[in-house]
């Protein structure tokens, strides 16, 4: 074939029919290799020294390392991303799509970070064909999805924060934009969304879904979406699709090549550096390390030859890396700070898309107005209830635990009436970056408190009386366990000794302006004497939480009866029960069986069936008069014999209580066991068991 042939057959407008991006989210087109804050943080005004920096940045996220080697102090910054998984790639695109992102991928995806690797050499278009044919054979079981809607997948994707990085709809308002004001247009170019008309309706639910299981990488991050919800939005981006026909292929009339030797090209071209396989391809360092290149040849050449990656990128990503690379071929990579870390990896993941971090990041305005709550109350909180919230000293606030719940965990979100969903980035991609904000936010001298909760008695109910509405009233913004506050909905205090460490909450309550940015928590504990024991006992009442009443403002009647949980372990409550005496200690098991072992005679006194026992006159009357058990079928046991000294008791892992005692100088173990006809009792005798079976 001629060259004036092949130039008519691959110009942009000849090589596919069908219409990219038809959906309603037309963001202006990128022209080349898109890295998203490299674009939101750097401009051609730019000094060497700050640029640099970015050039280190495409460094990493085009995944130059992952075929020119960096330098061994340079390795662990410059660590090359996953690209896409390629494992049943054949089911997700058709041949059509996979050529045109192979044959040019700028053309087939504008701002892709994919280079294209043929450009019209003798023979690249039947090497284009075959890796077509060995990667159309890769296929998958097609999952199951539940249809979608696209009007509810239009209200979901400009709530739960798509648009932090995407483009808005055209046709969709910010929530409070009046009726006739011209809507602002984001100033930082949107990541483009080609996916919607590359994939099938099957396959991006599924990928909306499950983002990390084909991109690990974390640059699209999960949502945390429900099948639904994955659905519905794949219906709003599919709003006039049309699938494409690469009519240029068409035109070639290229024979079947073979899967083999599509292989063949895939570990030629060294596909493998970027993109993993279901069959084993082995990766090839064949390209120079990064020391000796040559920022005017290969990639970065005006004219690139035949074989080098072609990235499309701009004279501003040109000149950033040429200085990277001058870095890194003239100096050992610097010792970075924790802080220089954080900022590194929160960079590369685009964290600041959605969070601000020591005055840095953040949504601008005209993405930022898309952001809303689904409680009118929390209205009045401003931006403290739509937006993400700050990360400054994030590292020194959150327990370790609760940050990986927040991002790769599951039950992290303490924010229910925000519409954006904090996203799953994957424990590789974010597991260091728990370590370096704990290094970069640590304190020299750390607030002191003592949070073991020993020897000074009542704490817990202390802090349960400073909570209520009498109080300090903390129950006017914020709720508890499925209580809202008596005001605005600010975060619940349910998981506060899960989520909090315990020097950031007296420091908070010490100094909410000085230690949360832009709070709007009143300071309750200046020039209070006894501050130092108030925080310690709210702090107390938070931990024993699932043991204690409500404060005072958020209870009922209803609150006061104690309600074993079928999932959880037995409810243990002392106090002056009916039928069992001022020593009782009531048991209330799953399942709706309970008991109540009498601590003065050292027996199990009473067993019965249903409801447990209602708390109230133990909470709220000083006469404490005796507790009635609330169920039926209550059934008296035998009264002890021979002599008995209680010895306390103990708890299985699922929580059971063991007593013990002496009888007659003999140590005894004492257990019952819910059974499907009653309890199973076991008693322990100087280490020899038996059991019985109690039916009522």
């Amino acid at each position: 074939m001629n060259s004036s042939k092949l130039c008519t057959l691959f110009a942009a407008s000849a090589f596919f029919s069908g219409h990219l991006q038809a959906h309603p989210l037309q963001a202006e087109p990128i022209n080349h290799a898109f890295v998203y804050t490299f674009d939101q943080f750097h401009i051609p005004q730019d000094p060497d020294e700050s640029l640099v920096n970015g050039g280190l940045l495409l460094l990493a996220e085009l995944n130059c390392t992952a075929c020119h080697t960096a330098p061994a102090s340079w390795q662990q910054r410059l660590v090359a991303k996953e690209g896409p998984r390629l494992g049943g790639v054949g089911s997700r695109l058709d041949a059509d799509t996979l050529w045109l992102m192979i044959r040019s991928p700028q053309t087939r995806k504008k701002g892709t970070q994919m280079p294209g690797l043929f450009h019209g050499a003798e023979g690249d278009d039947e090497k284009v064909e075959a890796l077509v044919e060995y990667l159309s054979a890769m296929k998958w079981d097609a999952p199951q999805v539940p249809a979608g809607d696209a009007e509810r997948g239009k209200d979901l994707y400009h709530k739960v924060g798509c648009v932090a990085c995407h483009e808005p709809g055209k046709d969709v308002r910010p929530p409070k934009a009046a009726p006739d004001a011209e809507v602002e247009k984001p100033g930082n170019a949107s990541v483009p969304i080609a996916l919607a008309d590359a994939y099938d309706f099957t396959a991006l639910s599924y990928f909306l879904r499950h983002p990390l299981a084909i991109r690990p990488s974390g640059r699209m991050p999960d949502m945390r979406l429900t099948e639904q919800e994955a659905s519905d939005i794949a219906a709003y981006l599919h709003t006039g699709r049309i699938s494409e026909k690469a009519t240029a292929r068409a035109a070639l009339k290229i024979p079947p090549q073979g899967i083999a030797k599509g292989r063949a090209v895939f570990e030629q071209m060294n596909c493998i550096a970027c993109h993993k396989v279901d069959s084993a391809v082995a990766a090839k360092a064949t390209s120079k390390p990064l020391k000796d290149l040559s920022p005017s040849l290969g990639c970065m050449a005006e004219k690139q030859p035949s074989g080098t990656p072609r990235y499309d990128l701009n004279d501003l990503e040109k000149r950033a890396l040429t200085l990277a690379l001058k870095m890194i071929q003239q100096q050992d990579a610097p010792q970075l700070t924790a802080q220089e870390k954080v900022d590194w990896q929160m960079t590369r993941l685009n964290c600041y898309a959605c969070h601000d971090r020591d005055g840095k990041g953040g949504p601008e305005d005209p993405r930022a107005q898309y952001f809303g709550v689904s409680d009118p109350g929390a209205e009045s909180l401003g931006h403290l209830a739509n937006l993400p919230p700050t990360l400054d000293k994030a590292g020194r606030k959150l327990t370790r635990d609760w940050f990986e719940k927040i991002l790769w965990g599951t039950g992290g979100s303490v924010r229910p009436y925000m519409d954006t969903h904090m996203p799953s980035f994957g424990r590789d991609q974010t597991e260091m970056l728990i370590t370096w904000l704990n290094e970069a936010d640590a304190l020299q001298k750390p607030v002191q408190i003592d949070v073991s909760g020993l020897a000074k008695h009542h704490r817990a109910e202390l802090g349960r009386q400073l909570l209520g509405a009498k109080g300090l009233a903390c129950v006017s913004c914020h709720g508890l366990k499925d209580r809202k506050s008596l005001g605005p909905p600010v975060i619940r205090l349910t998981h506060t000794v899960e989520r909090l460490q315990p020097e950031y909450f007296k420091e908070l309550l010490l100094n909410p302006q000085a230690t949360q940015t832009g709070t709007v928590m009143p300071p309750m504990f200046v020039g209070r004497k006894t501050a130092d024991k108030d925080i310690e006992s709210i702090w107390t009442y938070l931990r024993e939480i699932d043991g204690q009443p409500l404060p005072e403002g958020l209870m009922s009647a209803a609150d006061f009866e104690l309600k074993p949980d079928s999932e959880k372990r037995p409810i243990i409550f002392r106090s002056f029960i009916e039928g069992v005496g001022t020593h009782a200690i009531g048991v209330g098991f799953p399942g709706g069986l309970n008991a109540a072992f009498d601590a003065k005679t050292s027996r199990w006194a009473i067993l019965w069936k249903g409801r447990f026992l209602d708390a109230m006159s133990n909470w709220q009357d000083r006469t404490m008069p005796p507790i009635k058990p609330l169920g039926t079928d209550v059934k008296e046991l035998p009264a002890a014999t021979g002599t008995r000294i209680f010895r306390g008791y103990t708890l299985a892992k699922d929580g059971i209580p063991t007593f013990k005692y002496l009888k007659d100088g003999q140590p005894v173990e004492d257990t019952l066991r819910p059974t499907a006809s009653g309890f199973e009792h076991i008693i322990t005798i100087n280490g020899k068991q038996t059991k019985e079976i109690l039916s009522w």
